[in-house]
């Protein structure tokens, strides 16, 4: 279906076609078909299909029936500063030539900006809940203005314990038969069913299932390795395929702190992300990562949702996930928008037993390739960073999300320090 067809706004039509939209996607497609009217939804859908615009033109389109005099405002509350840049980008880009007001609201850095925006009268308030609600307590945001509420990410917000914060938000907002509420989650599980049930008024609910297809434009490659040389073969196989760039998930925070600073100093630039890490961090981390500053992220599950990075060329799962949905969404990090790319996994002993799962949720084995002794390098770290403190950051901020676990092992711990008594090749010093 083509965006021509909507009844919209000439305006709004045009700001699409300018933005270079065509032709709706499934979720836009299924979603507008409802959310035009006027109805609640509640869509499970992940990212990379074409959400942020369904609900952005829906609001357009209700907002620019009315004068602003007369408008009622729209709150999107997402879960991280991140994903509200996100969305206030997107919106400024449709918003070009419309006339209607943008405001974004997070913590983490200074008030001056925010209330410069709230000054100016949003049409359109995006906003993570801790930062909404501390506007809302210093009276400088009124939610009871808002007839329009946009839950993006809602399995996010949710993990990261928003919750609590998102029952306030609301419970100062209209009615929810006076308000018009939309819900967007990855997975619309039994928590982001009772919410939408309890905020959204008759909501109808959209399953898009863009999983297969995601998967089916990845190419998808499993090697089985020993835990204490699987380092050894992630070295050898970001040597040998030299990748623009990759990410790379571990399923616990200090895995991730301490394999960047084991690629590092293998001569990798790589940083990591976690969920404890302060929110002004973590979004400078990202805009260096997607500008190319470093090519390597090593990441836990906080950044498998609600990151748009552009021409990824690799993912690479150092860990298996334990959620088989979190397979998906991290490999849908690449071959984003009809695009290919390349998926790695590296099954050990210690996670290999979530494979049958994962592949039961995608729908196909993940092809299997034979590991080679050629394939592994020397593991530098032990001697590079020998008498360095490789103790995690301690956590620098409330409610961030990020995997979950202990202190991992010390780096190359065991015998995964390359060399062929690990079943590495030994390579000369140099």
């Amino acid at each position: 279906m083509l965006f021509t067809e909507l009844a919209l706004d000439p305006r709004l039509l045009q700001a699409i076609a300018d933005r270079g939209y065509t032709e709706l996607t499934h979720v836009q497609e299924r979603t507008l078909a409802v959310s035009l009217k006027g109805q609640d939804v509640a869509v499970q859908s992940q990212t990379g299909t074409g959400k942020t615009a369904a609900f952005l033109i829906t609001l357009f389109a209700h907002q620019l029936k009315h004068h602003k005099s007369s408008r009622r405002k729209a709150l999107i509350i997402v879960p991280t500063r991140e994903l509200a840049v996100q969305i206030q980008g997107e919106a400024l880009l449709l918003n070009r030539a419309l006339g209607l007001e943008i405001g974004c609201f997070y913590g983490g850095v200074g008030y001056a900006v925010q209330l410069a925006q709230i000054k100016a009268g949003p049409d359109i308030i995006i906003g993570t809940p801790g930062r909404l609600l501390d506007l809302a307590e210093k009276k400088r945001l009124n939610f009871k203005e808002c007839g329009f509420l946009v839950i993006d990410e809602a399995d996010r917000l949710f993990d990261m314990g928003f919750l609590p914060d998102l029952r306030d938000i609301v419970k100062q907002m209209p009615e929810r038969d006076r308000r018009q509420s939309m819900l967007f989650s990855a997975t619309l599980n039994k928590l982001s069913q009772r919410v939408a049930a309890a905020y959204l008024n008759e909501p109808v609910f959209i399953e898009v299932t863009p999983e297969q297809l995601t998967v089916d434009t990845i190419s998808q490659e499993l090697y089985r390795v020993g835990s204490h040389i699987k380092l050894n073969l992630l070295l050898g196989l970001l040597q040998r395929r030299a990748p623009k760039n990759a990410l790379i998930f571990t399923n616990m925070k200090h895995t991730a702190f301490l394999l960047s600073k084991q690629l590092q100093a293998n001569g990798f630039k790589a940083k990591f992300l976690s969920g404890d890490l302060a929110q002004s961090e973590r979004l400078q981390i990202i805009e260096d990562f997607m500008a190319g500053r470093f090519p390597m992220l090593v990441a836990t599950d906080v950044a498998s949702r609600g990151l748009h990075i552009d021409d990824l060329e690799m993912v690479i799962n150092y860990d298996i996930p334990q959620d088989c949905e979190n397979y998906v969404h991290r490999i849908g990090r690449t071959a984003r928008a009809g695009a290919t790319g390349l998926a790695i996994t590296l099954a050990s002993e210690k996670t290999a037993d979530h494979l049958e799962a994962i592949e039961k949720f995608i729908g196909q084995k993940i092809p299997e390739y034979p590991v080679s002794s050629d394939m592994f390098v020397r593991d530098m770290s032990l001697e590079r960073l020998a008498g360095q403190n490789l103790e995690r950051p301690r956590s620098s901020g409330r409610r961030h999300g990020g995997g979950s676990g202990s202190r991992g092992p010390r780096p190359g711990g065991g015998r995964g320090s390359g060399g062929p008594a690990g079943g590495g090749r030994r390579r000369p010093a140099h």
